[in-house]
């Protein structure tokens, strides 16, 4: 069954929504005859984007408004001109974020990424999440988050920082929810696999055969968030569900062992890891 957050003629509000998995998700909302406000930094693709969602649904459902997610006073006129033009909202989806690259001892991008990656989805959840709990309707929070955020691989530590931070304030706004006496309104943690989008494109034009669309991404996010499932974590072309848990696992387990920080690309444990992976019945 599907979630009733999900009805038609619905309120979603979509961050991050002119291009890529939150595009997606805007069309796919729409597709259900929801109303759907979307929302990323001013500019022709944000046009462009409402152009394509005006060509696939209502146009009087569908709603663009320049906003950088970093701005709290931006989140709170989003959520004012989305009210005042279809009412209270249903569904929002924090799914705005950046990856322009970090390393440890360059501050370069740290701050940026920090304030929309995180604080994005931590005011964007506490600018509209009140008003949502007051509706006493059944409603949906959706941060997107990053199997990054888990596993903390090397190279880019201030995304991973961010989405680390995401996991945490996630699972924490669901516990507040949960607790809120007639509160209607769930959280759920958004974990990508290897998504073919604009932020991961590089130099590519062509989708890789390991990466999902961000149509398939959304729904299996739409499939498991009707099933009631937190944490949605999404296999792709090269990663099923059984390896994640696996990478999780060991992860959790250098805590657990008092192994070296991020010991799955630690020399030592190269074949206990490859074994780990691969283990005999």
């Amino acid at each position: 069954m599907t979630h009733p957050a999900f009805s038609p003629s619905n309120v979603a509000v979509v961050t991050g929504g002119a291009s890529g998995i939150g595009l997606a998700a805007a069309r796919r909302l729409a597709g259900l005859g929801m109303r759907v406000a979307i929302a990323d930094l001013g500019g022709d693709r944000l046009g462009a984007a409402e152009t394509l969602l005006k060509e696939h649904a209502s146009p009087e459902n569908i709603l663009a408004v320049a906003t950088d997610v970093s701005s709290t006073p931006d989140l709170q006129r989003l959520q004012e001109i989305v009210e005042a033009r279809f009412g209270g909202v249903d569904v929002l989806m924090n799914n705005a974020g950046i990856q322009p690259g970090s390393s440890i001892f360059n501050p370069d991008n740290w701050d940026r990424i920090i304030a929309v990656n995180l604080f994005g989805i931590i005011r964007g959840s506490q600018v509209f999440g009140l008003p949502m709990i007051e509706r006493q309707k059944p409603g949906l929070i959706i941060n997107t988050g990053s199997k990054q955020g888990i596993t903390t691989p090397p190279g880019d530590p201030a995304y991973n920082v961010s989405k680390s931070g995401v996991k945490t304030f996630t699972e924490a706004l669901q516990h507040t929810l949960r607790n809120i006496k007639d509160c209607q309104v769930t959280a759920h943690l958004f974990i990508p696999g290897f998504v073919y989008t604009p932020l991961t494109a590089g130099d590519r034009t062509e989708k890789p055969a390991g990466a999902w669309t961000p149509e398939q991404t959304v729904d299996f996010m739409l499939e498991r968030v009707s099933a009631g499932d937190f944490y949605i974590l999404c296999p792709d072309n090269d990663v099923d569900r059984q390896l994640d848990e696996r990478r999780i696992l060991w992860s959790a387990n250098d805590i657990i062992r008092n192994r070296p920080p991020l010991s799955r690309w630690h020399p030592d444990y190269a074949q206990e890891f490859t074994d780990f992976l691969n283990p005999r019945d």
